[in-house]
């Protein structure tokens, strides 16, 4: 089997109050990772901030930037100049009171993709439906040199059905940057439970689809939530390559081989076999 390496980098860190300095923080660290030779760096989501999320507060809509903004402009300079891609998750700024949690990718020729969160959750702490409107653009591919690259952000990635089309639209590697955490009260098992099912998850996106899968949380303690970090890459049949702590900033550098999908999908060949003429049902809220 040929290589095809393709080294990606996920910069998991701590958010401070100040978006100037996330910004910064974020620039420095994807120099590193491009110094060590990464060439697609994802951040986190809503990198630029802490999560704002907790609380229904209209301030909080002040930290959106709009498409071009401080990001695609900082970031796909960077990107320019290291000759790198980068995967850039925004509070975006649509129009006046129109607002998306989203993700730039961006190249060497500026921005070539833009995702919508798909799936906006509405739980205590987690209060997205209030600031985003779901995301109108698809679930797509973005192509990025030689590799396809699908991007879902975070509550996307509990539904199979965001993983399944952008597979189906040609993506090699799924990334899924994120902020999930903890909250003071719960116990070590439910700890370990609630991680475990996030990570697991993820890899049976992999193993079903026969992609790398790339998630990048971050760490900290933001008001009531301690996020868990753990950021990960798995191959196409679910193996662990690499994982982050679950307290400390850390970027994880990983080489993924792209061959691995057409070798993984020979042996496991979950797409040929699907039934796609009994699946209509899919599109129904529930079957009754």
């Amino acid at each position: 089997m040929q290589s095809d390496l393709l080294r990606i980098g996920l910069i998991q860190m701590a958010c401070e109050e100040s978006p100037e300095r996330n910004l910064e923080k974020a620039t420095a660290r994807i120099e590193r990772a491009a110094a060590d030779g990464a060439q697609i760096v994802c951040l986190q989501e809503l990198y630029r901030s802490r999560y704002p999320c907790q609380s229904e507060d209209d301030n909080k809509f002040e930290l959106a930037e709009p498409i071009p903004g401080p990001s695609s402009e900082v970031l796909g300079r960077l990107a320019a100049a290291r000759r790198i891609a980068i995967i850039a998750p925004i509070f975006e700024r649509r129009a006046p009171g129109l607002y998306h949690n989203s993700a730039l990718v961006l190249d060497s020729s500026g921005v070539v993709g833009l995702y919508r969160k798909m799936h906006i959750p509405d739980d205590p702490g987690y209060y997205e439906k209030f600031y985003f409107t779901p995301g109108d653009r698809d679930f797509t591919t973005h192509r990025v040199g030689s590799a396809r690259i699908g991007v879902l952000i975070c509550w996307d990635q509990w539904f199979p059905e965001a993983a399944r089309l952008t597979a189906l639209s040609g993506a090699q590697i799924l990334f899924f940057p994120t902020a999930i955490g903890w909250t003071a009260e719960m116990s070590a098992h439910t700890r370990r439970r609630l991680f475990e099912g996030w990570e697991t998850i993820q890899r049976s996106h992999a193993i079903a689809n026969g992609v790398f899968v790339a998630a990048v949380n971050r760490v900290g303690i933001e008001g009531a939530l301690e996020f868990w970090g753990g950021s990960f890459v798995c191959d196409p049949f679910g193996e662990l390559i690499a994982r982050a702590s679950h307290d400390q900033e850390e970027t994880l550098i990983v080489d993924c081989d792209l061959a691995c999908v057409e070798h993984t999908r020979r042996n496991w060949p979950f797409l040929r076999d699907r039934r796609i003429d009994a699946y209509g049902d899919l599109t129904l809220r529930f079957r009754t």
